[in-house]
């Protein structure tokens, strides 16, 4: 098994991707003096607010409707259902501002969405109040597993090639979604794409920024934009008194404290690694689920450490510095209390964007951790058809016993490691 990975050096760029150009050192601020703490607004750059927004829109156009199909799935109210987005959304602005001051990593939580997902299905058959009994209890089970740091030592024993392959195998369908999408609405996607490459060449900071105003433009021209905004009114929280059972531990917190451990802080604190951070597992996931619980009340179901919008904010695209990228952590946060404090009127901003769009630009933005993850995954020859397992396990999609791809890979890729590692032997041997 691999060792524990590496701070990255201050000056040093991550895991596949290129050092900083002169182009990178020019944008922004100057790099701090050896030995002090850079300032926010001295680190800002444009590039990593922008990271950090279109994370956020990827959420709300994505992940976010899952948890509106669950609250109509459990007869919620308007009233019940817009406290939720704000719990919610409340949780993952604040955790993310928090953790990336704290940590100067870009750390980028979320909600649950298997949670969410398994919510759809579980939601209807127990009382709202039963139901936030279980949110509850899932929080504090959260909180209890990475306060011990059981869950951060378990991540450690993961070699680093099989990480970085669970990382590319997430990260893989929305790099074949830009070019899915051409089938569906070739302008809009094909405006992405060719906006991107182009901003690529000769401003790359901005490449992102580009291939997202090229496709809102695609779309208003083809008709595309569907967003109507009657109205703008601040979020009422909702505190509900929870009411605990067997039944409702069983069916929902049970699944829920797994799904979002395997499906979600797991691929969350791999996405870290790969991108050469050392992420510190005690704090992280027991701040989530400490704020988890808090807000349960009010009607979040889990906050947790995302994957695919980490990434987003993780990689070369938000700044080529590592030590940097953190500023698109707290952006990503300050959009989510934006929109959190106005629950769910706002997201029918997001509801109305072109889902090639999305799919597009996301992918666009995802190409350089991609990139990484794939250079990670083969760079050394001893671990790569464990990788390669790793890979194909987590970008085929497999859910078993409601447990995401991401974990299954994360599994076969350590099996298949230990197996080729552990028992064949020396070289010598292993070559007659």
């Amino acid at each position: 098994m691999s060792s524990k990975t590496p701070t990255p050096h201050p000056d040093a760029a991550p895991r596949g991707s290129a050092p900083p150009g002169p182009a990178d050192a020019a944008e922004g601020a100057p790099a701090p003096a050896p030995g002090t703490r850079p300032g926010l607004f001295r680190d800002a750059s444009l590039s990593a607010v922008l990271a950090g927004f279109v994370a956020v829109v990827v959420s709300y156009s994505g992940p976010l409707v899952i948890v509106l199909a669950a609250a109509s799935a459990g007869h919620l109210n308007t009233a019940q259902t817009s406290s939720w987005v704000w719990a919610i959304s409340i949780g993952s602005g604040l955790t993310c501002i928090a953790l990336s001051l704290r940590t100067k990593m870009p750390v980028i939580t979320a909600w649950s969405t298997p949670g969410a997902a398994l919510l759809v299905t579980s939601l209807g058959a127990y009382s709202y109040a039963e139901a936030i009994g279980a949110f509850i209890v899932t929080g504090l089970v959260i909180t209890l597993v990475g306060l011990t740091g059981v869950f951060g030592w378990l991540m450690r024993q993961v070699p680093t090639a099989v990480v970085s392959a669970m990382l590319a195998g997430i990260l893989f369908s929305f790099g074949t979604g830009v070019f899915t999408s051409l089938k569906t609405a070739p302008l809009i996607a094909g405006s992405v794409l060719v906006a991107y490459l182009l901003a690529k060449r000769w401003l790359p900071r901005y490449a992102v920024l580009v291939a997202l105003a090229a496709g809102v433009a695609a779309s208003a021209v083809s008709s595309r934009l569907d967003i109507h905004l009657d109205r703008i009114e601040l979020a009422k929280p909702v505190l509900t008194t929870p009411e605990f059972s067997l039944a409702s531990l069983i069916g929902i917190a049970v699944p829920m404290i797994l799904a979002t451990l395997a499906s979600q802080n797991a691929p969350g604190m791999a996405v870290l690694t790969a991108s050469g951070y050392e992420p510190k597992d005690r704090l992280l996931i027991g701040s989530t689920g400490l704020v988890s619980t808090a807000l349960a009340p009010f009607g979040s179901h889990a906050i947790n450490l995302a994957a695919i919008t980490a990434a987003i904010c993780t990689g070369p695209e938000s700044h080529r510095d590592p030590k940097r990228r953190y500023v698109a952590g707290v952006s990503c946060g300050a959009f989510y209390l934006l929109i959190g404090a106005f629950g769910s009127t706002l997201v029918v901003l997001f509801a109305g964007l072109p889902k090639e769009l999305v799919a597009a630009v996301a992918g666009v933005a995802l190409l350089g951790a991609l990139a990484g993850g794939l250079t990670g995954a083969v760079k050394e020859e001893k671990d790569r058809e464990a990788a390669l397992i790793t890979f194909l396990a987590t970008a085929s999609g497999v859910t078993l016993f409601g447990i995401g791809s991401a974990f299954w890979g994360l599994l076969f890729g350590v099996i298949a490691h230990f197996v080729l590692t552990r028992w064949r032997g020396t070289p010598t041997e292993s070559a007659k």
